[in-house]
């Protein structure tokens, strides 16, 4: 199998051929010319070519994009560029914090100083950076067509996410797209019967442990949950991470070892994490991240595990389908799954698989980051807590079933999830790359727009936008669910609604928007019907992934963030979030 590092190196050495026999051929001229050429001009030739033909290429950019700015004047304005002398020693620092600190460390800094939108001009690449909800509009909505995901990007996700919905443009995504649309009706994410089942097997071994004496890791448990309900909700072959039983805190020594399907599914949620953290880094890495991997495709082992999961799912499903017994199903029938529909439209495994894994990132991850993240804020706040308890009791009672109606009813359940959302986001981070030569608007009255030259990665950030004081107020740092349900709801939100985009917009808009809400809350309701308190106990996780102790003399939320918030493609918390609960009176 060829490595990414391997296939760069490839095409390095064909660009390097290339300018070696046009060297070769430029000497070969000039002797028949009558020019002698010492031996030395022609070595000195052949062995720089490469580096000044990048030379050349970087200085032939440049001027194309001078060129356009003056063509434009005065109606744009160059962007801030850092030194490019220190380009790559910013790639490793925002690589090292990325790495080792709080989400948005580095850029928040380069915000405060330069503003919402700079150009870091990365390892001789146009590398726009912005946190302004209207160059996002435009992004996302506005210019929808001229932001895709990109060459640069498809490249170094495609070993995981394949041609899926999340890592394809044009054609091909509108494709993936219709195919999983007709899937998230109103009925189907209505119904509840895969949430409460497996909700209640999460809850009854929270409980058990609890008992024995042990907290728990709540980000484990949840992640658990979400991968069950969405390989069954999807696919029809639930994982049953589930049965892999809970983890012990870091200094419990257990001799308890899994086989079976629970090794299985231990195995399968690992390697998929992995396999995301691999290519969550690779853009991190600019243009060179191949290089990283010369010997092998870091993401080959994860995603063979994950394959010899997904594999046999398909085959199954694709068999059924060309069985002669087999009827076609219909997208509203209840034992429908999202595979089943989607065998209906094509039956090449690959992208089955790709659509597949794309949408189980998307159902499962984010879900699951949510809801932990919302744990820990409803331990930190138990104000919160009491008023959202006091909410279920009232609108659900101690012991019933949620329904859809019951959710749609409660006001400040939503506005506790969206509050989660807000200071946390489930995607912090995000990309587009401009197909062709556009400009992002002004970033204030006195100043001119933006010019983004094609082919030019435009990268945004929800997380920090969703902390902009001046969009929030001077409490964003702050999690206050009321912020969604008192007047600046309407002084700050109504008139911006791109202020707030946890599910991203315009065409892309995640389409299981309103299932994740369904799942999120149907959960929190369950939990607050069995506890009535939460507390954290950190001292169950390794030391090494609780929050540094130098963050104590940070600014804002990080100077007393009591876990550490990291990211992959999604949110989530580092050594996990290890809690003890106590079980409410009437919860049985």
């Amino acid at each position: 199998m060829i490595t990414p590092g391997i296939s760069f190196l490839g095409r390095t050495v064909v660009s390097a051929g290339s300018l070696y026999f046009g060297t070769v051929c430029l000497a070969r001229f000039a002797t028949r010319s009558g020019i002698s050429l010492p031996p030395w001009i022609l070595l000195l030739g052949a062995t720089s070519s490469l580096p000044i033909g990048f030379a050349l290429r970087i200085l032939y950019v440049g001027i194309v994009v001078v060129d356009k700015l003056q063509e434009w004047v005065p109606a744009l304005r160059p962007l801030l560029r850092a030194n490019d002398s220190v380009t790559y020693d910013i790639m490793l620092k925002l690589m090292d914090r990325f790495n080792n600190g709080y989400p948005g460390d580095g850029l928040a800094e380069i915000v405060a100083e330069f503003g919402s939108c700079f150009n870091l001009h990365v390892m001789f690449e146009d590398v726009i950076f912005t946190v302004e909800p209207s160059h996002i509009k435009t992004i996302l909505a506005s210019e929808f067509e001229n932001y895709v995901k990109g060459d640069k990007f498809r490249h170094s996700m495609s070993s995981v996410l394949g041609t899926g919905v999340f890592n394809s443009d044009g054609e091909m995504w509108k494709f993936h797209r219709s195919m999983t649309r007709p899937f998230f009706s109103h009925d189907r994410i209505s119904h509840f019967n895969t949430f409460d089942r497996y909700a209640e097997d999460a809850i009854t071994q929270m409980k058990a442990r609890f008992r024995a004496g042990y907290p728990v890791d709540f980000q484990d448990l949840m992640s658990r949950f979400t991968l069950d309900s969405a390989t069954e909700f999807l696919f029809g072959n639930c994982v049953h991470s589930l049965s892999a039983g809970l983890p012990y805190p870091h200094n419990i020594s257990t001799t308890e070892a899994l086989t079976g399907k629970a090794k299985i599914a231990q195995d399968f949620a690992q390697a998929f994490a992995d396999a995301q953290t691999i290519i969550a880094q690779r853009p991190r890495k600019s243009w060179v991240w191949p290089l990283f991997e010369i010997f092998k495709d870091a993401t080959a082992a994860p995603m063979q595990i994950v394959n010899s999961f997904i594999d046999p799912i398909l085959k199954e499903a694709i068999a059924k389908k060309q069985s002669h017994t087999s009827g076609k199903k219909n997208v509203d029938d209840d034992d429908t799954t999202l595979l089943d529909q989607l065998v209906q439209m094509t039956t090449d495994p690959v992208v089955l698989k790709d659509e597949i894994l794309n949408i189980l990132i998307a159902g499962r991850d984010t879900t699951a980051g949510t809801l932990t993240v919302a744990l820990y804020l409803l331990s930190t706040h138990p104000h919160v807590m009491t008023r959202l308890r006091e909410e279920v009791m009232t609108k659900v009672g101690p012991t019933d079933r949620p329904t859809y109606d019951n959710i749609r009813e409660m006001k400040y359940l939503r506005a506790v999830i969206n509050e989660t959302m807000r200071v946390f986001s489930p995607v912090p981070f995000n990309v587009r790359e401009s197909v062709k030569a556009s400009t992002l608007p002004a970033t204030s009255p006195l100043d001119k727009p933006i010019y983004v030259p094609p082919k030019t990665s435009v990268s945004y950030s929800v997380f920090l936008m969703h902390r902009r004081k001046d969009l929030w107020g001077p409490d964003a740092d702050e999690f206050d669910p009321d912020r969604f349900l008192d007047e600046r709801l309407h002084k700050y939100l109504t008139p911006k609604p791109f202020i707030f985009l946890p599910f991203n917009a315009g065409p892309r808009i995640c389409l299981g928007q309103q299932f994740a809400y369904n799942e999120m809350s149907f959960m929190l309701i369950r939990l607050l019907q069995s506890f009535s308190s939460i507390t954290l106990h950190p001292e169950a996780q390794h030391p090494d992934t609780l929050p540094p102790a130098d963050w104590a003399q940070a600014e804002g939320r990080k100077s007393r963030e009591q876990f550490w918030p990291k990211a992959h493609l999604t949110m989530y918390a580092h050594g996990g979030l290890w809690v003890r609960m106590t079980e409410a009176e009437n919860a049985d």
